[in-house]
């Protein structure tokens, strides 16, 4: 089973990719603008690979076109560049809203008090299978790569997160030497985190990220990916566990100047 996977998964790579493709990475997807060309050439099998076996569905009479498929996989896939490792094995489905949505929530607020209710939402990562996101936001997280918020690299880092089951922060690492390191690291910033937070210090990481630290590792590769050089200088020590486990330094990339959306323009 596993030959004839690969095997089917080395054709569909090797398939031309489509000029429409191209012209969508080119024109929506900067994050593509900030990769050498073998990491371009790469990227671009796992979209085809990535589009070829999940499935996208459209959610409050959104309908499915290949731009979505495309700037949905090529961000998830950024995360896999280089990485020996699947194409994120436990997921099957892709639900896109166009709007943030709402959903059930249930908050545990201590002493035995739990709230339930509707709350308003932008993106979910199931353990079992689905991943599902605002079109609204993805399109917006995808423009601004200076910002810190990426939806998409959020949700498929909550993917990679429960590979092993288990939604905790730690990821499956490349190797068990590493587990030690990543455990004193990001569990000290993580209490940094919630510390800044208490106090209302300013941070370079999201307030989210204290929420527990699954959600610290989400908010964490946002910033990774977003805002290399600021984590870098203040978070060096969590900048480099990162920067291990993905295999990848943006920090040392030359990085598009922040442009002003077209409305906002002098």
């Amino acid at each position: 089973m596993i030959f004839f996977k690969k095997r089917h998964r080395e054709r569909v790579a090797a398939q031309p990719f489509p000029e429409a493709w191209a012209r969508v990475l080119d024109t929506q997807v900067p994050l593509y603008g900030t990769l050498d060309e073998d990491e371009r050439r790469e990227l671009r099998g796992l979209i085809q690979i990535f589009v070829d076996e999940k499935e996208f569905e459209g959610c409050g009479g959104l309908e499915i076109t290949d731009d979505i498929r495309v700037i949905v996989a090529a961000q998830a896939c950024i995360l896999l560049l280089g990485r020996e490792t699947d194409i994120y094995p436990r997921l099957r489905t892709i639900l896109v809203y166009p709007h943030p949505y709402q959903a059930h929530a249930v908050e545990n607020l201590g002493g035995g008090l739990v709230v339930e209710g509707e709350q308003a939402r932008s993106g979910e990562s199931w353990s079992y299978g689905t991943v599902v996101l605002s079109w609204d936001t993805v399109q917006h997280d995808a423009m601004d790569i200076h910002d810190g918020h990426n939806l998409v690299l959020h949700e498929f880092a909550h993917q990679l997160d429960s590979e092993d089951g288990a939604a905790d922060g730690a990821p499956v690492l490349p190797r068990r030497s590493m587990y030690v390191a990543w455990a004193r690291v990001l569990g000290h910033e993580y209490q940094t985190l919630i510390e800044a937070v208490d106090r209302h210090r300013p941070t370079v990481l999201d307030k989210y990220g204290a929420t527990n630290p699954a959600e610290f590792f989400a908010v964490a590769t946002e910033c990774f990916f977003e805002r290399p050089v600021p984590l870098a200088r203040k978070n060096p020590e969590l900048y480099d566990q990162l920067r291990s486990f993905y295999g990848r330094d943006p920090a040392a990339r030359p990085r598009p100047e922040r442009t002003k959306p077209a409305d906002q323009a002098p």
